[in-house]
């Protein structure tokens, strides 16, 4: 295939493929001195958090005047520091981030799970079909564990009652979550709930079907930090 046009546009809205890889990259940088410096990345929290919008886009806009060599190198190499910093870090370390500290094991995830959603975005604007894996169990899993967060994000009390998922995986077989006694219940494709509770895809356009106060959870649920996402539209 011929390289991908880095100005196609994607349905983030406001985004082209080169700027969902910024933000990739941009993050990537972040994740790592959260666990190489910690004391460094809760220093620049506050500064952060007082222009999260400005934050955001100059990891967009310092990328643009990049050649594409450079750029895709820039992008690989903090990949790769990435990567070696989740091969150094204590286990048992509590990692500090945009929303609540997390595990390595639970931060991995965080990024798997954005590369995937981000990654989905570029897939979409280029017109690409990916084939679902296995490996969706992690977006999945952080998806069911982050449903507390969907409703303290918005200033909401998270329901007291455990919610029940069964999702069939891709392969076939079932992946479930929570008590199996729950009247809450969520049942469909394992693709479709990730596509949602990643906010890529509109509740009316997914296979999944919610009994009891699922439906509720289903119409707010975000599994990334930050901001409540407005979702999108229909298409």
């Amino acid at each position: 295939m011929a390289p991908a046009d880095l100005s196609t546009a994607t349905p983030a809205d406001g985004w082209d493929v080169r700027d969902s890889i910024s933000h990739l990259a941009g993050t990537d940088v972040e994740a790592t001195l959260s666990m190489t410096d910690p004391d460094a990345f809760v220093g620049k929290l506050p500064q952060v958090g007082a222009d999260i919008d400005g934050f955001l886009t100059r990891q967009i806009t310092d990328r643009r005047g990049l050649a594409r060599g450079e750029f895709v190198e820039q992008w690989q190499a903090g990949f790769d520091a990435l990567l070696a910093a989740f091969e150094k870090v204590d286990p048992s370390a509590k990692l500090p981030w945009y929303g609540p500290p997390m595990s390595p094991a639970s931060f991995a995830t965080a990024r798997l799970m954005e590369y995937w959603a981000h990654g989905q975005d570029i897939a979409d604007g280029l017109g690409v079909t990916r084939t679902p894996t296995a490996r969706l169990r992690h977006i999945c899993h952080i998806g069911y564990r982050t449903r507390g967060f969907s409703y303290v994000n918005r200033g909401l009390t998270p329901p007291a009652d455990d919610v029940r998922l069964e999702l069939t995986a891709p392969d076939g077989t079932t992946w479930t979550y929570g008590g199996e006694g729950s009247s809450d219940r969520v049942t469909g494709s394992a693709l479709d709930f990730c596509l949602l509770v990643t906010q890529r895809r509109h509740r009316a356009e997914v296979d999944l079907t919610a009994t009891g106060g699922a439906e509720e959870w289903l119409a707010i649920a975000q599994a990334y930090a930050g901001p409540p996402g407005p979702g999108r539209a229909k298409r």
